[in-house]
This record gives structure tokens, sequence and C-alpha cells, in this order.
């Protein structure tokens, strides 16, 4: 478990890299090529990286043939004909920024140098993303976070990671929800009162609770209602999220200590047992 936590930490800090960098990438091609930034919605890509690498400036690209652009794009698994003919015609109508060579040469060469460290950053991320599935997939305790509602390979071995092989280290979800800053603080004096979230607390943990919870807004039906129940009372998007995420720590806490799976089916007839306001919106909505 140790092992894989040191990869998962080391895996967010490499993307942290990768974010800055392409930052750095797309402030750069402002100053020069700023219609790349268009033609390419995606710029954290090893097609995005190619396309610089072989192209840096507005006048390689256009004086480029066709062919040569469209077999690149295809090569790269952009399959869409519409997609590579739209790109293809922006390349070529594109008027360009500027023609001095005194801005163009020097930010190209910034581009390429930005270009090869998110390359190896991208391939690096790869790396990290086998190693982390190899290790999770050893574990006796992968398969309880495995099957969750969109988490996937991504959220899968963070979850894991975030509970733990000691199932004693918390004594209720409470704690958890504390630890992990999902849990809302209140502070009171005299008359007044005051409620936010908790600012010490590993932001990694948060962070991981509230991704897959706003991820699993898509796969689990009962998750989707719930956030809109919270959307409907004024919470904004990123409230509304958490307060979802403090919701699934609660049954993931319990499947976690009896060592079960968890079961929709279930979850949702014990939510039906208590009379719950959910069933109400859940059959409203279905």
């Amino acid at each position: 478990m140790r092992a894989l936590a040191q990869l998962v930490a080391h895996r967010r800090r490499v993307v942290g890299d990768k974010v800055r960098i392409t930052h750095r990438l797309t402030s750069t091609l402002k100053n020069s090529v700023p219609q790349a930034l268009q033609w390419f919605q995606d710029k954290d890509t090893l097609l995005f990286c190619d396309f610089l690498s072989r192209w840096p400036t507005l006048k390689a690209v256009q004086l480029a043939r066709r062919s040569t652009l469209e077999a690149f794009l295809r090569e790269h698994d952009v399959r869409s004909a519409d997609v590579i003919t739209q790109r293809l015609d922006a390349i070529k109508a594109t008027i360009p920024l500027t023609t001095d060579e005194g801005i163009i040469t020097p930010n190209a060469l910034l581009v390429q140098a930005l270009v090869s460290q998110l390359r190896a950053i991208l391939h690096a991320i790869q790396d990290f993303d086998k190693a982390i599935a190899q290790r999770a997939q050893s574990h006796p305790a992968f398969p309880l976070f495995q099957t969750l509602p969109g988490a996937g390979p991504v959220f899968a071995p963070r979850l894991l990671v975030a509970f733990g092989a000691q199932r004693n280290r918390y004594a209720s979800a409470s704690e958890l929800q504390q630890f992990a800053g999902i849990a809302p603080v209140t502070e009171r004096s005299g008359t007044k009162c005051w409620v936010h979230w908790r600012f010490q607390c590993p932001t990694c943990l948060r962070q991981t609770f509230v991704e897959w919870a706003a991820e699993s807004i898509r796969h689990a039906f009962w998750a989707q209602v719930y956030y809109q129940q919270q959307r409907e009372k004024s919470k904004a998007h990123q409230a509304a999220v958490r307060a979802l995420a403090f919701k699934w720590i609660h049954i993931l806490f319990r499947c976690w200590q009896d060592r079960n799976p968890y079961d929709e089916t279930v979850y949702l007839n014990a939510l039906h047992s208590r009379g719950a306001s959910l069933i109400q919106n859940l059959g409203a909505r279905s």
C-alpha cells in the first residue's frame, strides 16, 4: 500500500508539472501562433506536441502540402473527415500575427523546448498509470473500489489509497469526512454563525473525493438527482459536488468496513425503507 500511495502522490505532482508547462506553452503561442490554440482543443496531448515539433511556426505549416497535413492527422487517430477539412482550411486561411523574425524565432525555440518537456511528462504519466494499475490490481481491497460508478482506472486506485488498508484507522465515516476536509466546519461566536469548508486538510485527499463525486454524477442516477437537488437549493456547483462527496463517503465507509462491494440496488432499498426524500425525487425524475 505504501508503494501505491507513493505512486499516486508522485503522479499527482507530475500532472501538476504538466499543467504548468501547458500554461507556459499556451502563453508562448499567444505571442507567435495564437491560431494553433484554436486548431487543437486539447493542448496536453502527443498530437499537439508532434504538430508543434514538426511545424513550430505558422509559415512552416502553411508551406506544408495539404496531403502531408492530412496524413499527419490520420496517423494521430484523427478520423473525422469534417474535422480534418475544417482544421486544414483554418490553417490555410490564417493571417499571421506578426512577420517580425525577432519575435517569431525566439518564440519558436521556446515552443520547441516546452514541447520536449511536455512530451517527456506525458510519457511519464503513462508509465505511472501502468505502475499504479499493476500495484492496485494486486491489492485485495481493490475490487471494492474498481466497480464504483465512474471510478475506472483513474479514481479506483486513488480511492483505495484514500481509505488505506487499516480498517481501524477511522472509527466512523465522520472522522474520514473531517480528515479529508469534506465535512463543513461551523464557527459560532455569540449570535453569529459561520459555516465554511476546512482549511487545514490533505488537499490531494479532498480532491480525490470531490473529483470522483463529480464523475459519479454521469454514472449513478441517484447521484445525478442528488446533485440537482443541491443545485435547486441555490448551492454552487462545487458546494453541490462536495455535498455529494460527503454522502458518498458514508456509503463507501460502510462497504469498506464490511468488505462488501457497492450495490446500488441495496442502497436504494435502504433509502426506500427509511422513507428518504431522495427516493421521491428519483421517482419524479425517472
